[in-house]
């Protein structure tokens, strides 16, 4: 069967369709109208939702389980173990939910230590080449383009977009619609609804193109001209960061301001990363 037959197959009817020259553990769970190409390995943990499609040389170890409608794409490795010498050999977990497109040779390790997981949400679209370290956290609606190498622990929030050919120190939060540029240094955490770029990266300004596309600009408008003013308050002002959310938060602050400063104050506090610096800011 070819890979588009297969990919016809896969919505044509309930039935699981694995290449004869696919690897699969009988302990492996397959659901209705799975498809599983040539060369794939899918072990004994594995546990993949209904109408998901893993193409050809895929494979997939370790505790996984994949939900509804995913497509796996040929090369990808996804639940091997985590490229940290702290790990033990620890029964981890890799979760990822429905709608998502992982491209040629993705890769998906799993956690570090027991009870630990590397969560992937739905609809999130992983380019070809890149990589989801150990404990990571992707949320939905992410797009991360090709030769993107996120480390450990770092968390990307709904419907960020990361740019091509560019690393993620690990720890790292990229904030809700966030933009990064490609081939920018984020060694820091990168804010909701702004847009970062360079090497080393540095925050420009707020992101209006993930803004304009989800419309909040226009759905409410009092929301975004509130957004910008305590951008402008946070970033360009001669306050610094802790002054300026202090004086941010005697507003009523809507949906969106909200949520940028509680991700400020979260970023700046003891045991994270701190935030990228602000190109425009006067002083900080």
């Amino acid at each position: 069967m070819s890979e588009r037959e297969s990919s016809e197959n896969l919505f044509g009817d309930n039935k699981v369709n694995i290449h004869n020259f696919a690897d699969v553990s009988p302990k492996a769970e397959l659901g209705a109208g799975v498809y599983v190409g040539s060369g794939a390995v899918i072990g004994p943990d594995v546990i993949v939702g209904p109408n998901t499609w893993i193409g050809p040389n895929v494979i997939i170890e370790g505790k996984v389980k994949i939900g509804s409608n995913n497509k796996i794409f040929p090369g990808a490795c996804i639940g091997l173990e985590p490229q940290d010498l702290k790990y033990k050999g620890d029964f981890t977990d890799v979760l990822i939910g429905d709608n998502n497109t992982f491209r040629e040779c993705v890769t998906i390790n799993r956690a570090t230590f027991e009870g630990e997981k590397t969560i992937v949400g739905n609809d999130n679209l992983l380019m070809a080449y890149s990589h989801l370290g150990h404990n990571c956290e992707i949320g939905n609606k992410v797009v991360i383009a090709n030769s993107v190498q996120i480390a450990g622990h770092v968390i990307v929030e709904d419907r960020a977009v990361i740019g091509g050919c560019l690393g993620i120190h690990q720890f790292v939060h990229i904030g809700y619609l966030a933009m990064i540029g490609g081939m920018t240094r984020v060694d820091r955490d990168v804010p909701p609804y702004c847009l970062a770029e360079g090497h080393p990266g540095r925050m420009r300004g707020l992101n209006k193109v993930g803004i304009k596309r989800k419309n909040i600009d226009k759905d409410n408008k009092e929301e975004y001209l509130q957004l910008k003013r305590i951008w402008n308050l946070l970033f360009k002002s001669e306050y610094v960061i802790s002054d300026s959310l202090r004086i941010a938060r005697k507003e009523n602050l809507l949906k969106s301001s909200a949520r940028l400063c509680g991700f400020i104050e979260l970023s700046i506090g003891k045991g994270r990363r701190g935030l990228i610096p602000s190109l425009m800011s006067t002083n900080k």
